[in-house]
This record gives structure tokens, C-alpha cells and sequence, in this order.
């Protein structure tokens, strides 16, 4: 019992480590030659259409979306007006089974650049 005990606690220490990732760094960043508020009028649409449910937030100079999850930390896409277009950081806290393909957040993200 005793020799699987370590390896146990190594796999558990190893699968934690991805839940305790700095919770301020965005998970991609993306550069768009839109605006924020047409940024966010793609995308809002598109996550609508996905089953997901966001709220929409803005300033004078940028747009929050936040997706709330019932498995982790929401999911939040924030779209800042930069030279150019807009700048767009993505925090998404994935799941261990979901990390290797992109999530309907991320695509719907992606597809409105």
C-alpha cells in the first residue's frame, strides 16, 4: 500500500498544478483590426449560439464579456481599443479533459478577428 502512495500524491500534486495557474494572466491574447464595441457585437451573437450565456460590460475605452461556468472561475473576454483595432485577452480556466482541443469560448473568440 505504502509504494503507491507516493506515485498517488505525485499525480495529484502534478493535476493541481494546472488549477493554481496565475489567475491573471491571460489564456491567449489576440490582435483585431475591429473596434471593441464591433468586436463584441460578433461575438456576443456567436456565444449566444453556443448555449452560453454572456454579460456584457463597457467603458469608454473597451468591452468586458463574461460567461459564467458552473465548473470553474467564469470565463472572461475582455476587448481594449489599441492602435489599429483592438486588443482582446481571453481567461478561460479549462477543464483537465477539455485542455487539448479549443472550447466553443475560444473558437467564438477566434472567429471574430
Amino acid at each position: 500500500m505504502r509504494p503507491l502512495f507516493f506515485p498517488a500524491m505525485a499525480i495529484a500534486t502534478l493535476t493541481l498544478t494546472g488549477c493554481a495557474s496565475a489567475p491573471n494572466d491571460p489564456t491567449l491574447t489576440l490582435q483585431t483590426h475591429k473596434t471593441p464595441a464591433q468586436y463584441a457585437e460578433c461575438v456576443v451573437p456567436k456565444l449566444q449560439g453556443s448555449a452560453l450565456h454572456p454579460t456584457v460590460s463597457q467603458t469608454q475605452r473597451s468591452y468586458r464579456i463574461v460567461v459564467p461556468s458552473k465548473v470553474a472561475a467564469d470565463n472572461v473576454l475582455e476587448a481594449y481599443k489599441a492602435q489599429g483595432g483592438g486588443k482582446v485577452f481571453l481567461y478561460e480556466r479549462h477543464l483537465l479533459a477539455s485542455s487539448f482541443v479549443p472550447s466553443s469560448f475560444e473558437r467564438a473568440a477566434q472567429e471574430c478577428l
